[in-house]
């Protein structure tokens, strides 16, 4: 293997053998690497920015970049190893190094079949390395001749892993190779999150106003089959005059070095001889990865139209799904795939004639277009990089050894979309992804829990704009409160009360406010007076109305309030109205509580955790020992009905409440659930610093992030947004006002405890800043 030499300066032994003690475990990913542009480059590039994104202090990913005679490249720092592909003793070098190599402890190799330019000497690479390999093929060809065949069948047997992107690629793998099931794993090929920015507006910003746009992505190839749709565009054109196709990105750069721009010339000709210069536009650049997703958000239509019937993965054609575009392709498998083979949108290879009845009838069919690209984002969730990089980690850990243990970076603090879904008059109830519904109105509840976010922010930032949110919130609560004391819930956008404050039981929206207000109130030495002065009449005035309640949870809310009242101001009376409420929640648990079911009630419905912290809370004020027994009991027995025995979180469905005695139903988990039992154990931590709780702490917190059933992460970091549900197969895509809130107060709570901050140590840390470089 050829040194590439550097001016970085090589550590001696004794430093390395120090940096190389405190690292974690790398994984090296052998593939072409940025700046050399291809697909598996940028794919590795996306995929190892989102591993790292995610995860802190588990595994360090280390490059083995791929290149050729013709392509050399000056590479980041994180470039470890560098393989000429064209040089046939190379291989043999590299296997030598990597063997010596103590830290890596997984090889990945991203496999495209002409990428390794010496066949038997990558072959042998495999068998000489002494590292579990885990080898990624980007292209399965079906129907193989036997000496194809056995090549396959060799890298399958000298690899500890095979990974696939589809499900199609894994079966041909099986049935024409031969290989075992068991060893395959299906990932499939990442996506970016998007905000979903409304298209007419982007269509304003490029200059496509009023145009319905169609659009192609990628490095330019004749593989791209783009003239079937210039073909195909005049029949379009003459039946949707406005029609813009857009051809985007620069041509691939193999193919610049074989044969110049020769098939973009031929495009360019193609659409002056069919009189389409108003119709198509070509983007011949290299797109930023920001100013893409735009472009494909803005997209109406996107088609895929690849001669290639073995493409295995398509990159372009995942980006079009995650940003929401109708989808028409030619039948390579990943396409057939998702979108079904008898969905009408998949059309034959040069089939112009198809292709341009097809754009038609979703130009002129607007529900079915906006149905095909509402099911195109929540089929394609599952494949956002934030989830894709939670499944490559999974997999790493059946491979490395000793097993890694995941631990999960926390995400930035960002309150964006809870200003998305404030008015002027309050914070909206529902989004339809992540775009406020306003006919939904606004609710108490909801504005009760976004005064609490945002103060808990505001003790954090200290920003005016805080501020402001907070009287907003605020003033909405104090909207809601009749003369007597009490409050109403639900206000439609025009600002009226609606009818359902009269049909629903008002209680617990009624014990949120009690409990957003004492919060505030306890913030006695950091908000300003008027806002302080405002909250304290509202809660007071509301105080003769809380002995009146018997919700079980509006009595729980209330003694929270209650609670961080009185740590501003020590009342008496308030100190009463706490017992008086956990003597009822007492009675009640003596009530139902039986040898196999201590709880207070005969039913685990919603919010169950705020029940056993309420009475912590009387605890704290009263030192009432009662208080402190039930507490732990219940909130025990609710861990034992909420967590399973490897301390993930499993809260009780919304489907049906978990009767005593009836067998419990899975799925259906909400955001709210497992953010109020994340803020009990944070209260019960802190008062037993039993360690117990500090875990399930931190598993309820990854449940956002991904550690449940499906795997898929709850909170989505472009928008700030939090999914509204997780089901059996799905998430739910709306990103609610309760979700985001409730996501927010448990990221708000880990951020006050600490327990994930990141600690590093000073020495290595600043070893890793002088750029060493350890080379063969």
């Amino acid at each position: 293997m050829k040194t590439r030499l550097t001016s970085r300066p090589v550590a001696s032994p004794a430093i390395a053998a120090e940096y190389n003690s405190a690292r974690q475990t790398q994984v090296l990913f052998l593939t072409s690497y940025p700046p050399r542009e291809c697909g598996i480059a940028t794919y590795s590039d996306d995929l190892i920015q989102a591993i790292e994104a995610r995860f802190e202090d588990t595994f360090e990913i280390v490059i083995g970049a791929l290149e050729n005679e013709r392509e050399r490249f000056s590479y980041p720092e994180q470039v470890k190893y560098v393989l000429n592909t064209d040089d046939c003793a190379s291989y043999k070098s590299l296997s030598e190094a990597v063997n010596l190599d103590e830290n890596i402890g997984l090889v990945v190799i991203q496999h495209e079949f002409g990428l390794f330019g010496c066949t038997d000497e990558f072959l042998n690479m495999l068998r000489d390395l002494n590292k579990p390999i885990l080898t990624v093929f980007h292209t399965v060809l079906p129907n193989p001749d036997e000496a194809f065949r056995n090549k396959v069948r060799t890298i399958g047997e000298r690899s500890t892993g095979i990974m696939v992107m589809t499900d199609h690629a894994r079966l041909i793998l099986c049935e024409d190779y031969g290989l075992t099931p068991d060893d395959i794993s299906v990932i499939p090929h990442g996506t970016h999150m998007v905000e979903h920015v409304d298209k007419d507006s982007l269509k304003k910003k490029y200059g496509f106003t009023g145009r319905f746009v169609l659009s192609t992505f990628g490095l330019l190839s004749s593989g791209k089959g783009i003239e079937t749709t210039l073909d195909a565009l005049p029949d379009v054109v003459r039946k949707a005059p406005d029609t813009l196709f857009l051809i985007i990105g620069r041509t691939h750069p193999g193919v610049v070095a074989r044969e110049g721009e020769a098939y973009r010339e031929f495009l360019e000709d193609k659409v002056a001889s069919l009189g389409l210069e108003r119709n198509v536009q070509f983007i011949n650049k290299y797109v930023p990865l920001d100013e893409l997703l735009e472009y494909l958000q803005l997209t109406d239509i996107y088609l895929f139209t690849s001669k290639d019937p073995n493409q295995a993965v398509s990159g372009t054609f995942a980006y079009a799904a995650s940003c929401g575009c109708a989808i028409i392709s030619t039948p390579i498998p990943p396409a057939v795939e998702f979108l079904g083979a008898d969905g009408g949108l998949i059309v034959g290879v040069h089939d112009s004639e198809k292709l341009s009845q097809t754009i038609n009838r979703l130009i002129f069919d607007v529900a079915l277009r906006e149905s095909l690209q509402l099911d195109a984002l929540h089929k394609i969730v599952k494949t956002a990089w934030e989830n894709v990089a939670l499944a490559h980690a999974k997999l790493f850990e059946r491979y490395i050894e000793p097993t890694p243990i995941l631990k999960y970076q926390l995400p930035a603090i960002s309150i964006s979309h809870v200003k998305t879904m404030t008015t002027g008059f309050g914070m909206l109830q529902f989004c339809q992804l992540n775009h406020p519904d306003r006919e939904s109105g606004y609710t108490l509840d909801d504005n009760a829990r976004a005064l609490i976010v945002v103060c808990q922010h505001y003790e954090m930032s200290g920003s005016h704009d805080d501020l402001r949110l907070i009287s907003k919130y605020l003033d909405f609560i104090r909207y809601c409160q009749l003369p007597e004391g009490n409050f109403l819930n639900y206000v439609d956008i025009k600002e009226n009360f609606t009818t359902q404050n009269r049909e629903c039981n008002l209680e617990d929206s009624n014990g949120r406010a009690i409990w957003a207000l004492g919060y505030a109130i306890s913030l006695a030495n950091d908000l300003p007076k008027d806002l302080l002065d405002a909250a304290q009449r509202t809660f007071e005035n509301a105080l003769p109305q809380i002995e009146n309640w018997h919700s079980p949870r509006a009595m729980a809310f209330a003694v929270k309030g209650l609670y961080y009242y009185n740590s501003a101001h020590d009342s008496c009376a308030v100190r009463t109205l706490i017992r008086k409420l956990a003597d009822r929640l007492c009675q009640m648990y003596i009530h139902e509580t039986t040898d196999n079911w201590q709880w207070f009630e005969s039913y685990l419905t919603y919010a169950n955790s705020v029940l056993p912290e309420s009475l912590l809370y009387a605890y704290k004020e009263t030192g009432e020992e009662t208080y402190r027994e039930i507490a732990v009991a219940s909130f025990n027995f609710l861990l034992a009905e909420t967590f399973t025995p490897d301390n993930d979180i499993c809260v009780i469905s919304n489907r049906n409440w978990y009767m005593r005695g009836e067998e419990r139903n899975r799925f259906g988990e909400q955001p709210i659930d497992v953010a109020y039992t994340l803020l009990a154990l944070e209260n019960f931590y802190t008062i037993f610093k039993d360690e117990k709780y500090r875990v399930k702490m931190e598993s309820a917190f990854e449940w956002f992030l991904g550690r449940k059933h499906l795997g898929l992460i709850m909170y989505n970091p472009c928008t700030g947004g939090c999914y509204d549900g997780l089901e059996e197969h799905n998430v739910n895509l709306n990103q609610g006002a309760e979700s985001t809130l409730s996501y927010l107060l448990a990221r708000l709570c880990m951020e006050k405890t600490g327990f994930f901050k990141k600690l590093r140590n000073a020495k290595i840390s600043r070893m890793k800043h002088q750029n060493y470089t350890f080379s063969v």
